[in-house]
Parts: C-alpha cells; structure tokens; sequence
C-alpha cells in the first residue's frame, strides 16, 4: 500500500454555494450537498480565508494504483483502523485511497496502516 503521511494539517467545513464562487484558493476536494458544498482544505488555507473549523485531520495517501471497483481493499483498511480506535474519512480519487484520520492519531494510524502491509 506505501502509506505516505502528509505533513500539512487538513479541515473539512461547509460553506454556501455563494461563499465557495468567491473562495480565492482551490481546495484539495468538494463535494456539493444539499446543505453547502463541502470542502477539503489545509488548516492553513481554512485560517487565511476565515472558514469555520471544528476539527483538524491528517491525511494518508496510499500510494498503490487502487481500483475504483475494488472489493474489500478499504473496508479491511477501515477495519484495522476501527480496531486501533481511530476514525476515518476516506475519499477516493481516480489513482490513489487517501485517509483522513484525526491530527492527534495520525502515527497511530500510520502504524496500524503498515502492520497490514507487513503482518
């Protein structure tokens, strides 16, 4: 899987349609929803632009070429975790899973990560 942590704390927050048209910076994801658009950004990014922050996450990038159709790869992924503990939002892109898991667990979940990898 190559785990790879990144170094930049992320925040997920949701803001209206409006505020995101005006937004002056790409974030990392969106996602639109009833509610507002839902966006994936840096703590710092979220700082500079006075966006509402209620918790800081880390980010995982498994580095292995996964299929959007796999069965089962994120779910045993999901499962370790879960047992560690730690929660998790995962998203996946078209090449790569990438895990969001709470700032203060992120060496926690990095190892849990690799015991899978080499049990």
């Amino acid at each position: 899987m190559h785990p790879v942590l990144h170094e930049s704390p992320y925040v997920f927050c949701s803001i209206d349609q409006l505020a995101f048209r005006k937004l002056p910076f790409e974030p990392l994801a969106t996602f639109w929803e009833e509610e507002g658009v839902t966006l994936v950004t840096t703590q710092e990014q979220a700082s500079k632009n006075s966006l509402p922050v209620h918790k800081v996450w880390a980010c995982i990038t498994l580095t292995v070429h996964s299929s959007l159709s796999a069965v089962g790869f994120l779910a045993s992924i999901t499962s370790a975790l879960a047992r560690a503990g730690i929660c998790v939002n995962p998203i996946s892109a078209y090449y790569h899973d990438h895990l969001f898991v709470p700032w203060e667990s992120r060496r926690q979940a990095m190892g849990a990560i690799q015991e899978l990898s080499h049990p």
